[in-house]
Parts: C-alpha cells; sequence; structure tokens
C-alpha cells in the first residue's frame, strides 16, 4: 500500500513537471511566432511583402505584421544611391584616347519598387544588369563626337550629353538623377600640346586686346588732335573777323573824314590847333616858315 502511494506522487510529480516543460515551450514557441509575425520598414526603403514567393503588397517605413514561415520581407532602398567608375576608356573623334572617371546618380521611384524586385530582386542587380552595361558604350559614342580640345573647353556640354544619352538607353524602374565626368586625361604628350596650344592662345587674345587698346588710344589722340585744331581755327576765323571788321571800321572813318575835309577845308587848320602845344620848333630847316595862328 505504501508502495502504491509512491507511485502516485511520483507520478504526479512528473505529471507537473512535464506541464511546466510544455508551458514553457510553449511560451518561447509563441514569443518566436509573435517575434517572426513582426517586421519593421526603415525611412528611405520600401518592404516587399512575400507569400511562398509571390508578392502579396509594397510596406511602407514602420512596423508590420507577416505570417511566420509563410510570409517573407525583403527591403528595397528607395534613397539617391552613387555609382563610380574609374579609369574607363574612350576615343575622341580627332582619335586621341583618354581616361576618364564617370560617376552615376540614381533613385529608384517608391512606385517602382515591385518592378524592381520583380525584374532584378535587389538594387545591386539592377546596378549591374540595367546600369552598368550602358555607361561604357554610352561614354564612348558620346564622347567620340567631340575633339580632344573641345572635349576639355566644353565640358559643361559632354557632361550634359553623356547624362541625356545615358537616360535615353536605360528603360526601367530607375531615374537617372545626375552624371559627372569628373576628369578627363589625356596621353603627357597630347596634354603637352594643349598646353601649348593655350598658351599661343591667351598671347594671341592679349596681343588682340593690347592693339585694340593702341588703336582706341590712336583715336583718342586724332580726336584731341582735331580738337585743337578746330580751336585753333575758330580762333583764327575769329582774328581774321576781328582784323575785318576793324579795317572796316576804319575805312569808313576814314572816308567820313575825307568826306569832313572835303566839305570844311578849315578843318584841318583847326585839328593843327587842338594838337599843337603851343611851342616854337627848337630848330628850323633854313629857309622854313615859323607856324603861324591866327585867333580871333
Amino acid at each position: 500500500m505504501q508502495s502504491l502511494d509512491n507511485v502516485n506522487i511520483d507520478d504526479i510529480q512528473s505529471k507537473k513537471i512535464l506541464l511546466i516543460i510544455l508551458t514553457v515551450a510553449t511560451s518561447i514557441l509563441v514569443l518566436i511566432i509573435g517575434f517572426l509575425s513582426v517586421y519593421t520598414v526603415n525611412e528611405g526603403e520600401r518592404g516587399v511583402l512575400l507569400r511562398n514567393g509571390r508578392v502579396v503588397k509594397i510596406s511602407m517605413p514602420g512596423m508590420g505584421l507577416k505570417i511566420p514561415l509563410i510570409e517573407s520581407v525583403e527591403k528595397i532602398t528607395v534613397r539617391n544611391e552613387a555609382m563610380l567608375y574609374q579609369g574607363m576608356s574612350a576615343y575622341s573623334s580627332d582619335q586621341q584616347p583618354a581616361k576618364m572617371t564617370v560617376s552615376v546618380n540614381f533613385h529608384i521611384p517608391p512606385t517602382e519598387v515591385e518592378r524592381v524586385y520583380a525584374g532584378y530582386r535587389t538594387v545591386e542587380d539592377m546596378k549591374t544588369r540595367l546600369i552598368a552595361r550602358q555607361i561604357p558604350t554610352q561614354l564612348e559614342n558620346v564622347f567620340g563626337q567631340y575633339t580632344a580640345i573641345r572635349a576639355v573647353q566644353d565640358r559643361a556640354r559632354l557632361v550634359l550629353d553623356m547624362q541625356n544619352a545615358l537616360r535615353k538607353s536605360i528603360e526601367g524602374p530607375v531615374i537617372i538623377d545626375t552624371v559627372q565626368i569628373e576628369n578627363i586625361d589625356f596621353s603627357e604628350a597630347y596634354e603637352k600640346s594643349i598646353e601649348d596650344r593655350m598658351k599661343a592662345e591667351v598671347a594671341i587674345a592679349t596681343r588682340r586686346q593690347n592693339l585694340e587698346t593702341e588703336k582706341i588710344q590712336a583715336q583718342i589722340s586724332v580726336t584731341q588732335a582735331q580738337a585743337t585744331a578746330d580751336s585753333k581755327l575758330a580762333a583764327a576765323k575769329a582774328e581774321s573777323e576781328a582784323i575785318r571788321l576793324r579795317g572796316t571800321a576804319e575805312a569808313e572813318a576814314i572816308r567820313v573824314k575825307g568826306e569832313a575835309l572835303k566839305d570844311n577845308p578849315s578843318l584841318v587848320n583847326l585839328t593843327t590847333a587842338e594838337r599843337w602845344d603851343g611851342k616854337l620848333p627848337a630848330s628850323m630847316i633854313p629857309g622854313g616858315s615859323v607856324p603861324f595862328i591866327s585867333v580871333k
């Protein structure tokens, strides 16, 4: 009888232990399921919710729920991304080889996230298959339309043409924001020739500017000389006119005096008397007469 009681007690204790183990296991399983049922999507990303490999929906940033072991979430970034390619080679239209560094900035529109996953699965795969393949081809096509010297002098136009060509060639769920050609390296001999040519052009431009300056100075001198000559001519004309007017006045005065003498002969004696100072001459010519003025 005592033995039977011991057995019952052992069974009860075993059941309690088993119940505790099941409870703990169930709790752990619930926690695991709960943990696997929650996912988060960060800002700048979109979540692709998959159910048995099929896209169910695109999740916005924040917390979401999924069915464990049946549903999964793949995250696709919609932030601006950059690609940098160094040492890319191309020939100019005048057959000058050059090496360049090209950078491409792009982003995936949020509305195109599902297409990105369906077509490429990851952004890295899309970059490799869609963008990276077009960059060398478009660089060769665009750079080949420029001479070496024009590529250097008109870098902004070259970059713009490259950007437009890349945008037209890429058809997919991506937007090319900007393209930059950060440096263009030619051979040392050609760069030396470009440098010499630029120096020659600068010297020519400087000489042309100096000639223009000298021409302007010459024009200023001519203008000043013309002004001086015009001034002297005007002064001479004024002097000539003054002389003419004085001569005319004197001639008129003489004419008037002549007419007065003609009409009144005694006017000469009157003028002589008016101008005589009352003194007799200190010396006389032999046979000369002493002036005599009769005064009434």
